[in-house]
């Protein structure tokens, strides 16, 4: 008598599966996270069909197999076209995620409705809202088209069977984590479900050529929910990022097999939608004060595009044990150092003094081109002497002192000179063969002594 499959157990964050419940998983460390459920059972007859070229599955040379044309179509948002890399590839799988309420949705909509405004036959799939709840939205951002199909459903097979039947010329699915699969007895959600859904889905997207949006949650920690694996298992991944309590949202491609992991796209949240910004710096610098200590601009790079950005630093005298270091937007232990370098290469008495850092607009930095404007905003609280308002810093701090090199400093300060600054204080390294832009004066410094003797 054949024996029936014992149970297994699953962690819901990383995939392990065990024969036995354990409290904590021993690949991840998480805790309770092992979910009971019955193993797949794959037969041992079975034949491999991953080959999609609908050739014979043997290894070949490299030189001889031929190259193909790569097409691209737009999506009709140039801020979503450029953190794809121009445009969606076909058969592509791009996995957006982001906290609730932050767009995504929204985004997902109005991105099908440049598509069917087009002429192009799309479909929306959502496991989440009623075909009514969809229509309220739309009416709402305007996205209502013949062309644009919406469609309730979690069933992973009923889906399948529609898309071979309406061959849209592009889906999106919100979200993956509420279908399911009827051939598993595991509730939607888990891994052994993701895991199905997605390579499904995935394989109907590269032999169809369509190409597939899914929506996915993210935990408290900033991490699509579930496992890992759905990251690897697709060719994009974007992240919606953006304070609720601002307008502005940063689209950022995490991962995109396509294109460059380093653009952004910036978009405001309006009563009708998400709307493109297409000039970024001008909305950041918008209520930037005149005059007023503490206050410093920077040139940031997020791929090719540069992005003026306005660093606030405040300075007051503790009245705890040991000072607190608060930052909003920058990184944590980059400011901690920073401080200390102003302390010891400096002589700015700062071990009494609390020390709070934030980039206005809501935006989070992390490159080490905004080191000297972060320096200089926190000396300029202290001292309590502004920056001029018409000078843009660009450099990079070391633990000496010394104002390193920054890349494609000609490009930060065009667009430093096109928003109307007169002066950049950048690393007297990147003077060599600069040709700055008329109208706005270079000034090379080496260490944060010059900077500081030249601000004030």
């Amino acid at each position: 008598m054949k024996k029936a499959p014992k149970n297994v157990y699953t962690c819901q964050d990383c995939g392990y599966s065990t024969a036995k419940w354990m409290g904590k998983c021993p690949d991840c460390g998480q805790w309770h996270s092992m979910v009971e459920g019955k193993p797949k059972t794959i037969s041992s007859g079975t034949k491999s069909n991953f080959d999609l070229s609908g050739a014979a599955s043997r290894p070949v040379p490299i030189d001889s197999v031929g190259g193909i044309v790569e097409e691209r179509m737009s999506t009709g948002i140039l801020e979503l076209d450029r953190v794809l890399g121009g445009g969606m590839v076909s058969g592509s799988m791009i996995l957006i995620g982001g906290d609730p309420g932050i767009g995504k949705s929204t985004l997902m909509l109005q991105a099908m409705h440049c598509l069917a405004n087009a002429g192009q036959k799309v479909l929306y799939v959502s496991g989440e809202e009623s075909i009514q709840q969809i229509k309220l939205r739309s009416q709402r951002t305007g996205a209502g088209n013949s062309n644009l199909f919406v469609y309730s459903e979690i069933v992973l097979e009923q889906i399948l069977e529609v898309l071979e039947q309406e061959k849209p010329r592009a889906v999106v699915l919100d979200s993956i984590q509420t279908l399911y699969s009827q051939d598993l007895t595991s509730a939607p959600g888990s891994v052994s479900q993701v895991r199905e859904v997605t390579f499904r889905l995935a394989m109907h997207a590269k032999k169809s050529g369509i190409p597939t949006f899914i929506v996915g949650h993210v935990t408290k920690e900033g991490a699509i929910a579930g496992p890992r694996l759905l990251e690897h298992m697709v060719d994009t991944v974007l992240y919606f990022e953006g304070d609720r309590n601002h307008v502005y949202r940063i689209l950022r491609a995490v991962k995109n097999r396509f294109g460059s992991t380093n653009e952004i796209g910036v978009f405001e949240m309006a009563e009708q939608g998400l709307l493109e910004v297409s000039n970024p710096s001008a909305v950041f610098l918008s209520e930037r004060p005149e005059q007023a200590s503490g206050s410093a601009v920077t040139a940031s790079l997020e791929g090719s595009r540069p992005i003026l950005l306005e660093i606030q630093a405040l300075a007051s005298p503790t009245s705890f044990a040991s000072p607190r270091r608060t930052v909003l937007g920058l990184d944590s232990n980059r400011v901690a150092l920073l401080v200390a370098v102003l302390e010891k290469k400096v002589g700015m008495p700062l071990m009494n003094q609390d020390v709070f850092m934030n980039v206005a607009g809501g935006v989070r930095v992390t490159e080490p081109a905004v080191d000297l404007a972060m320096v200089c905003a926190v000396a300029s609280s202290f001292l309590d002497r502004p920056v001029p308002s018409q000078t843009v810093l660009v450099g990079e701090v070391g633990l000496t002192g010394e104002i390193r090199g920054v890349g494609q400093l000609e490009t930060r300060i065009k667009e430093a000179a096109k928003m109307g600054f007169e002066q950049c204080l950048a690393p007297r390294t990147n003077l060599r063969n600069l040709r700055p832009p008329s109208g706005i004066k270079v000034v090379g410094v080496k260490s944060i002594n010059q900077a500081l003797e030249h601000l004030f």
